[in-house]
């Protein structure tokens, strides 16, 4: 059965107004599915098999003579040469919408073709597994509490909830294949029982700022080495470094990154929780529900085509907010608790307002595991991971 996606939309709008969109995303985010789907009569081609990679890579001009437009480019991070003739024919045909639909599993080498090919030419636009919110509208369930943390722990990837998969055999045998195929294409790795530690040792800090040092000395590595690792997890869409908003802060404040997982599902795995009650009774509860916030926070603007601006604030005195959301000089603040009953005071969101006015704060909000939204006689929202009713509401009064 199909899962409906809400970057349907955006997608539909976006080939409809440029010549190219690329659509890149993990592994098993759907994004061919996605595509074959809502774009029934383009063709299709994928330069997964090594041959037909060689033929777009090598012999360009005649591959598209073989596959012409509108057709759709499956993982084009194996031939990236191919882009240039994708610009040659695009700039013959510069009102011909939808012409080519693109997909990449590895950002950086696929960024970077892009834009030394297609500037001007493609809007890029980024899938992610399912958000919470898609898999209620889907599935019809709605996520209490406990269903979070099955569903925290199940992760969003369509297939396994489509096929009604194992979590444990799907992840193991995701984790082998990103292995074998995308790390091993990527980075000269010695051992990839190495890289395979590295990603268990990163998901036990997820969401704790980063530490090249410290990951380098449980590995016995080189810091050089594990900051390119971690870009290759970066680029391949399974982790983000979460900056640290610092402008116009004053310098009290830490400047290094944090480490998100993009899905808990795979994060549980790497942990070794085995089904939800492991995870129920474990120490990285709290943080596995932060890196769960975030990644609905970030699917929630990218299903939308926008790019997810989000930061996160800390002091040296240790004061801090989860995440930080400016808007024209304007913040969100928003704290991810998993207790029923959250405080509305909040140590950071007083800091942060003594430290730029309170004029400058657009809203505070606890996000909590409780369904619903309720607002504080402070002035703190208290909403739930799913519906991010805050998002839509900062632009209207709320009502008492």
């Amino acid at each position: 059965m199909w899962i409906p996606r809400e970057i349907e939309k955006v997608l539909l709008e976006f080939a409809g107004k440029r010549p190219a969109v690329v659509l890149t995303g993990c592994r098993q985010a759907g994004k061919t599915s996605l595509l074959t789907r809502i774009f029934p009569d383009h063709g299709y081609v994928s330069l997964d098999l090594p041959v037909v990679a060689e033929e777009a890579e090598f012999s360009g001009q005649s591959f598209l003579a073989r596959h012409p437009p509108p057709i759709i480019v499956d993982e084009v991070q194996y031939a990236p040469a191919l882009l240039r003739y994708l610009k040659v024919d695009i700039d013959q045909h510069r009102e011909d919408f939808g012409r080519y639909l693109i997909t990449g599993s590895q950002k950086f080498p696929l960024m970077e073709g892009v834009t030394e090919s297609l500037a001007g030419r493609a809007s890029i636009i980024n899938l992610h597994s399912l958000s919470a919110r898609e898999f209620e509208a889907w599935s019809g369930a709605t996520l209490e509490r406990d269903d979070l943390v099955r569903w925290m722990f199940q992760g969003g990837y369509p297939e396994l909830h489509r096929r009604d998969l194992d979590p444990e055999r799907f992840y193991g045998d995701y984790v082998a294949t990103y292995l074998e195929r995308d790390v091993r294409s990527v980075l000269n790795v010695r051992s990839l029982r190495d890289f395979d530690r590295f990603m268990r040792l990163c998901a036990v800090r997820t969401g704790q700022l980063v530490s090249y040092h410290s990951l380098a000395t449980d590995l016995g590595l080189s810091p050089n080495t594990v900051k390119s690792w971690l870009s290759v997890l970066e680029a391949s869409n399974i982790v983000v470094l979460l900056e640290p908003y610092f402008e116009n802060l004053g310098k009290r404040i830490i400047k290094t990154p944090k480490l998100f997982f993009l899905d808990t599902g795979l994060c549980c795995f790497l942990l070794g929780a085995r089904n939800e009650g492991d995870l129920a009774a474990s120490p990285h509860l709290g943080s596995i529900f932060e890196t769960h916030v975030l990644g609905q926070l970030i699917r929630h603007f990218a299903n939308r085509g926008r790019r997810p601006n989000i930061y996160f604030y800390r002091d040296h005195q240790g004061r801090e907010v989860d995440f930080l959301i400016p808007s024209a000089g304007r913040f969100s603040l928003i704290e991810c608790k998993w207790s029923e009953t959250p405080a509305g005071r909040q140590r950071g969101f007083a800091e942060l307002e003594s430290l730029v006015g309170p004029d400058r704060i657009l809203s505070k909000t606890v996000v909590s595991s409780l369904r619903g939204h309720r607002r504080l006689p402070n002035g703190v929202n208290v909403s739930d991971s799913i519906a991010l009713e805050f998002l839509t509401r900062e632009e209207r009064p709320l009502s008492d």
